[in-house]
């Protein structure tokens, strides 16, 4: 049985905040801007893939993903969903993402994910290529080509460019296309880290759209 600690019924939490206001052309260039990120990132992922596969046999073997594992494999993610939220992920903030692998909680895009005490052996032996082929797929659908700043070519690139595009003639950034768009990049996350072998819990086939996680609104309400 998988035990988490910290918010067990919810273990992956994406939250962001629509910064306002946004520049109209900016967004123009930011392909620009986070090449330094893309530079960082390919190197981060590239070590993400391999702690990956040491997690892999030591949670066969001890039922457990070591903590400082997790906690780089983490902060990998993090460092990706800002520099995806500030580029062509999202374009929902112009705060240029700081290169760090910290939960960095000022800055206004966010992702938590519970450590798991103990983490089941069966399930790590088909996470990888049973379980999470569906989602996969789906999430294929979604990103397109994958690169660094975010992916390409798939639905939330085309989303976040008429974002830009509006943003560009009106100043304003859509508030259901920002919902839909959070949407769309909380379920890569929850993927994300299911494929990354860091929770067992698997992630639903659901669009929670908004920049809030649906787990966080239910407890402020």
């Amino acid at each position: 049985m998988t035990t988490l600690v910290g918010f067990p019924d919810h273990p992956v939490r994406v939250n962001a905040e629509l910064d306002a206001p946004l520049s109209r052309w900016l967004w123009l260039v930011k392909w620009i801007l986070v090449i330094p990120h893309y530079v960082v990132l390919f190197l981060l992922w590239i070590a993400f893939a391999v702690v990956s596969v040491i997690a892999f046999f030591a949670i066969l073997f001890t039922e457990r993903y070591p903590r400082a594992l997790f906690d780089f494999n983490l902060g990998v993610l993090r460092w990706s969903w800002r520099v995806a939220y500030y580029s062509y992920g999202a374009l929902a903030t112009d705060r240029y993402p700081p290169f760090s692998l910290r939960a960095e909680p000022d800055y206004p895009a966010r992702l938590d994910i519970a450590y798991p005490e103990r983490l089941s052996r069966g399930l790590v032996l088909v996470k990888w290529w049973l379980l999470a082929v569906p989602h996969l797929i789906v999430v294929g659908f979604f990103l397109g080509g994958y690169h660094l700043g975010w992916w390409s070519g798939g639905l939330v690139a085309l989303l976040t460019v008429i974002a830009g595009m509006t943003m560009a003639f009106t100043e304003k950034y859509p508030k259901d296309l920002f919902d839909l768009i959070l949407g769309l990049n909380r379920w890569v996350l929850r993927v994300a880290a299911y494929v990354g072998l860091m929770t067992d819990s698997y992630p639903p086939f659901r669009l929670d759209m908004g920049g809030t996680e649906p787990a966080d609104a239910e407890e402020l309400s």
